[in-house]
């Protein structure tokens, strides 16, 4: 793919730096849609190919960022906290990563949007679902089954994890590191998988490492808000985008 046609108008890879900027700004805030965002805001201008390729190292870097912002304690912590969610998750996102042909993406996009999109109005409007005592190992079991589930389909794991991570109250610095964490281990896999399968080569992974800086700029400035803002605030914040997330993935099952 020649990248530089598309380049010459330097205007092009301005408005592909804006975006990537914008993307930190809100994963640097609440922690996820880095990816929403740079895909949707890219392919208005350029191949999806190309914004796929764009998105890939930024994510990388920004994750392990997030996931170490408060040191390698810390996440390693976390880690044992949700150890069953990630190693669960790890295990059904493996599986369904071969069963990607059986059910179509859209299907998926809708099955996971629908139920999230729901879940973030409630808890908009005021529903605060409470846990019983001695569920919490059961429950993350199975939402660590169907985030790694649909990820591994649809490539899509972000929503599932937030929406549990919000629901159970996570304290904001540990929501940002799982987070971190898990979509860390994701955007390895993902560059791994997309060097094979060509689309990261060595002309699309200049522009993906120009797209570096904005990005991790972006994740500074979302950070310096995070810190300024209550749990009640984040909680809010969470919640709306990830509302636009889901009915983002609705968007992209019907259309």
């Amino acid at each position: 793919m020649d990248t530089a046609a598309l380049f010459e108008p330097s205007l092009i890879l301005l408005v592909a730096c804006s975006v990537a900027l914008a993307a930190g700004v809100v994963k640097g805030m609440v922690g996820f849609a880095m990816p929403m965002i740079l895909v949707s805001g890219l392919t208005t201008f350029m191949p999806p190919e190309l914004a796929l390729a764009g998105l890939i190292l930024p994510t990388v870097v920004t994750n392990g960022m997030q996931a170490l912002r408060q040191g390698a304690k810390a996440a390693w912590q976390s880690i044992m906290k949700f150890r069953v969610f990630l190693l669960i998750g790890l295990v059904f996102l493996l599986a369904s990563a071969q069963m990607v042909s059986l059910l179509p993406a859209k299907v998926m996009y809708l099955v996971i949007g629908g139920p999230v999109a729901l879940f973030c109005l409630l808890q908009i409007f005021g529903w605060q679902p409470v846990l019983a005592p001695g569920s919490r190992p059961v429950l993350e079991g199975v939402i660590g089954a169907v985030a790694g589930f649909v990820g591994g389909m649809s490539g899509v794991w972000g929503p599932p994890t937030v929406a549990y991570l919000t629901a159970l109250g996570t304290e904001k610095r540990e929501q940002i590191r799982v987070q971190g964490v898990i979509y860390g281990l994701g955007a390895v896999a993902l560059t791994v998988a997309h060097i094979g399968s060509g689309v990261l080569n060595a002309e699309t992974a200049k522009f993906s490492a120009i797209l570096i800086v904005p990005a991790v700029i972006g994740m500074w400035l979302g950070g310096l808000i995070h810190d300024r803002i209550d749990q009640r605030a984040f909680r809010r914040a969470t919640l709306f985008i990830l509302l636009i997330a889901a009915l983002n993935l609705i968007r992209r099952a019907v259309f």
